[in-house]
């Protein structure tokens, strides 16, 4: 499959997600809990409808993995995966910082991420092969080597158990600043060498893996807390990225010291 077709498909999905959320933006909405209790809205389920809906027209023997409609024949060799609003916390909060998160899998490994802030006007997009660009410009992650030196940020304390979040201290505090609050923002920040690490956990596929093929077609480094690969099947939702591989396992160090 020619990625630079796939990637143009992936511009094209972001394209028709993009109005969708911001019709939906700062206006009243029913707000919906799902089983795990995360908040779901309209603009989620037409999202990701109309993007599956275009990925079956056009590449119908493709599987679909999506955050609202779950999978479907995820065993294909290319899987698309969709999550039509990555922050819907902020979303409903009137926070521009959400996005919708697109990747493209070939056995299961990202071949193409898409990372898009509809109301921001700013699009990231990488791969393996492919060149890491914000709006069609080159952007790289920073040459930050030493905890002592880096930003970290993570969307929310409220989103680490208490033993993790001990752990996330351990690591955060140690750096010369740390932020909350980015979701997908964050990763696309250390993409663009903005930040230097984001620490996460009780993230899923369709939140990780756009993310993976960004930082990392970026310069970054992205695994697990025990340093494994990132997987589709596989996954204990707890996700570090990192600006260098130096920084990268100073992290693990400190993470394995504390779990």
């Amino acid at each position: 499959m020619d990625l630079n077709e796939a990637l143009a498909f992936g511009n094209s999905l972001a394209d028709v997600a993009g109005p969708i959320a911001r019709s939906y933006f700062r206006q009243p909405l029913d707000v919906e809990s799902k089983p795990d209790l995360s908040p779901v809205t309209i603009a989620d389920k037409e999202i990701e409808a109309r993007l599956r809906g275009m990925i079956r027209a056009r590449y119908p023997d493709h599987g679909i993995l999506g955050e609202e409609q779950g999978r479907d024949a995820t065993d294909s060799e290319y899987v698309w995966v969709l999550d039509p609003i990555d922050g819907t916390k902020s979303f409903i909060s009137g926070n521009p910082l959400f996005g919708t998160l697109i990747a493209l899998l070939r056995h299961g490994r990202p071949v193409l991420g898409i990372i898009d802030h509809p109301v921001l006007g700013e699009r990231w997009a990488g791969g393996p092969g492919l060149p890491a660009l914000l709006n069609g410009r080159a952007c790289r992650t920073r040459a930050c080597a030493r905890l002592a030196d880096a930003i970290v940020m993570s969307t929310s304390p409220d989103s680490f158990g208490a033993a993790d979040l001990a752990r996330f201290d351990s690591v955060s505090l140690a750096a010369r600043l740390r932020r909350f609050g980015g979701d997908c923002y964050s990763y696309a920040l250390l993409a663009s060498g903005h930040i230097d690490a984001v620490l996460a956990s009780s993230l899923q596929p369709y939140d990780f893996m756009p993310l993976l093929a960004v930082v990392e077609s970026a310069g970054g480094v992205m695994t697990g807390w025990r340093g494994e690969r990132l997987e589709i099947d596989d996954y204990d939702g707890r996700v570090l990225a990192a600006a260098t591989p130096a920084l990268h396992a100073e992290i693990l160090a400190l993470l394995d010291a504390g779990g």
